[in-house]
């Protein structure tokens, strides 16, 4: 195939209408306010460059369209997203994927219904739940004790959590979890099928998935009804943009009441740098070049893992069932905290996250294997350091890996009369508050949740707790 020609198919109209903008500016009386930059603080402006503030602008000017509802090149974009993810329709989300989130809960339960959800789940679903009134019935994952992180969730808890519960409104997952770990998606999908239950998959960390073999299956390839995807995470667009995807076959989502509910959501002024950040972010990944570097990171991780395999005291997550685009790292005699303190402190490095055991390195897009190389480096020096006199002491821990024993509904919880209290004396009392630390946004503490000592090591930074009154 001409590699030539072959770009030539992938179009991104927003991209294309925001590049006419900028070369047909017009007298500007409408919102924002800065005025393409000139009503802009000067060393701001020097920082971030002219062409950028000339971009920032919001839906229904200068023909772009409209995101809610879609018209003109936001709705082209979004056609083009859904052809690109294998869906009936694609949402562009901004605040992140959580948007899409709280837009499943409402449109799809109600007061009082149930909804299976893993423990693991993200703040931005409980918080959907709260909203809508439903209550989550918990299925927990497998613990990967070695580890300290969740693991897989089976087909056979899902079917267990719906045999003994009536009224379930959907089943909801996440998949794969923050550290890459995969589910037997298609497993849980043919028990829903079997119950009529919906399956929402909050796949968040997984949107390239669908433009490698190489990776695991999407969910919607598996029979998911809704799929979230973090085009901002993994996928090459600007931070908080997103896209939320409904199945093309047999969907049991209605569309028109999800379009009414984002646009309940949404605000009202969507930013289009934002936008077509997500518009290019897919032709992106359609591309050549977008492939090559997908390619490119999964070789990159595999060079990452090859390389650990020689040293001594350094281990990865080492699974079949996990995104290779995520490597899972300890260190024998050091807490993940402390590893990330080290590299960050002694290398310049930064890693996407630090747990009670490890640290979760991502090998992105825009990684070069040079990035890889300098970090086995520094992985090397810290194999053959005696870290036993090391200062760095963590008594914090970071990964939530609690049953919640759950006292009150959630949503009752959440708007009952409630005090601020010291975290000591709140033991035996019930939470009132979601207590969840990003990354990676697990909760620590639900509303009607009993809060124990086993919460106190996972709260050392802090000091009050809010707990229901009386």
């Amino acid at each position: 195939m001409n590699e030539d020609l072959d770009e030539k198919k992938i179009t991104a109209p927003l991209v294309e209408a925001m590049k006419t903008a900028l070369k047909n500016p017009t007298y500007q009386f409408h919102i924002p306010g800065h005025t393409k930059g000139q009503g802009v603080y000067q060393p701001f402006r020097d920082l971030v460059g002219e062409r950028l503030l000339a971009l920032d602008t919001t839906d229904e000017f200068d023909n772009l369209g409209t995101l809610n509802p879609p018209t003109g090149p936001i709705k082209e974009a979004e056609l083009l997203a859904a052809k690109a993810f294998g869906a009936q329709r694609s949402f562009f989300l901004l605040n992140g994927s959580t948007i899409g989130n709280l837009a499943l809960a409402m449109g799809t339960t109600k007061r009082g219904q149930k909804v299976v959800v893993n423990r693991n789940c993200h703040r931005s679903i409980l918080t959907g739940l709260i909203m809508s009134g439903a209550e989550p019935v918990w299925v927990l994952p497998d613990k990967l004790d070695d580890w300290s992180i969740w693991g897989k969730i089976s087909p056979q808890t899902i079917e267990k959590a719906l045999a003994e519960n009536e009224d379930v409104s959907c089943v909801w997952v996440t998949n794969p979890t923050y550290e890459g770990v995969v589910s037997d998606i298609a497993g849980i999908s043919d028990v829903c099928k079997r119950y009529n239950v919906p399956l929402f998959v909050d796949e968040a960390h997984g949107c390239l998935w669908n433009f490698s073999a190489k990776l695991p299956t999407p969910a919607l390839q598996q029979g998911a009804d809704a799929v979230v995807h973090s085009l901002h995470k993994t996928g090459g667009s600007m931070s908080q943009t997103s896209m939320l995807h409904i199945a093309k076959k047999d969907s049991r989502v209605d569309i028109e009441v999800l379009e009414r509910t984002l646009k309940l959501l949404h605000t009202t002024s969507p930013s289009l740098l934002l936008l077509t950040s997500l518009d290019a972010a897919r032709a992106h990944l359609e591309s050549e070049q977008g492939k090559e570097q997908i390619e490119r990171a999964i070789n990159n991780a595999d060079y990452l893992k090859n390389q650990i395999d020689k040293m001594k005291n350094v281990f990865y997550l080492d699974s079949t069932d996990t995104d290779p685009t995520k490597v899972f790292i300890r260190v024998n005699g050091l807490s993940g905290k402390s590893l990330e303190m080290i590299l960050e402190h002694d290398y310049n490095i930064e890693v996407e996250s630090a747990s009670d055991i490890g640290i979760l390195i991502l090998s992105n897009l825009g990684n070069d294997l040079s990035d890889f190389e300098y970090l086995v480096d520094c992985l090397k020096e810290i194999d053959k350091t005696d870290y036993s006199e090391h200062p760095i002491i963590d008594k914090k821990k970071h990964m939530p890996m609690l049953t919640p024993q759950i006292k009150m509904r959630l949503r009752d919880a959440y708007f009952a009369p409630k005090e601020l209290i010291n975290k000591y004396e709140a033991i035996g009392r019930i939470s009132a508050e979601v207590v969840a630390e990003c990354p990676p946004g697990i909760a620590i503490l639900l509303p009607g949740e009993l809060i124990t000592e086993e919460h106190l090591p996972y709260l050392k930074d802090y000091k009050e707790i809010e707990v229901i009154k009386g």
